[in-house]
């Protein structure tokens, strides 16, 4: 009798949400942020016995804005608190979801590695698409600002200089504890 890969990862992974976690190890996509925000939605309004916590683990090296900015409404809406814990490396978008654990639940493992960078995008188009463009990218740059600054308590001078400037920005993870990117190192 063989035991398929596939079945034994399903296996594990509902152990895990039966348990309150869930592994976001992947670039930020629509289809990968789909089953955290169902997660995430059916601890709340389905499961009938609540839990206390909901832990989500990521290693992200990023990716799309829109399903960043869906998954983090989303937490910022539980009713139950969500601790954040950061492996490997969280970098830009996947950063914004790990700002958005409850505050005083974010922890970053000791090897993490940072980066905190200013978005890209580009669009090519008429003079008027362009325009429209143009206005989500100031949307889209003041959720980020104002993500960062609930945060991390950080005022908007020190989060552009320091936290998005041109450069991408890496920093480890006592450097992150430094700048309130996280409440613990662990």
């Amino acid at each position: 009798m063989t035991i398929e890969k596939d079945t034994v990862v399903q296996d594990h992974t509902q152990a895990l949400n039966d348990h309150g976690i869930m592994v976001l190890m992947a670039g930020i996509e629509h289809d990968t942020v789909k089953p955290v925000v169902e997660w995430i939605l059916h601890e709340n309004y389905v499961r009938k016995k609540k839990l206390k916590e909901l832990i989500l683990m990521i290693c992200s090296e990023g990716g799309d804005l829109e399903p960043a900015f869906a998954l983090i409404d989303v937490m910022k809406n539980s009713k139950i608190p969500i601790k954040t814990v950061g492996l490997g490396q969280i970098a830009s978008c996947g950063l914004l979801i790990f700002l958005a654990g409850t505050p005083g639940r974010r922890v970053l493992t000791p090897n993490t590695s940072i980066l905190s960078h200013q978005f890209s995008w580009g669009n090519e188009g008429k003079a008027h698409e362009l325009f429209a463009t143009v206005k989500e990218f100031e949307l889209t740059q003041k959720r980020m600002l104002e993500l960062y600054k609930d945060s991390t308590r950080l005022d908007e001078a020190t989060i552009k200089s320091v936290l998005l400037p041109p450069q991408d920005v890496y920093l480890s993870a006592e450097e992150a504890l430094a700048y309130n990117i996280c409440d613990a190192v662990g």
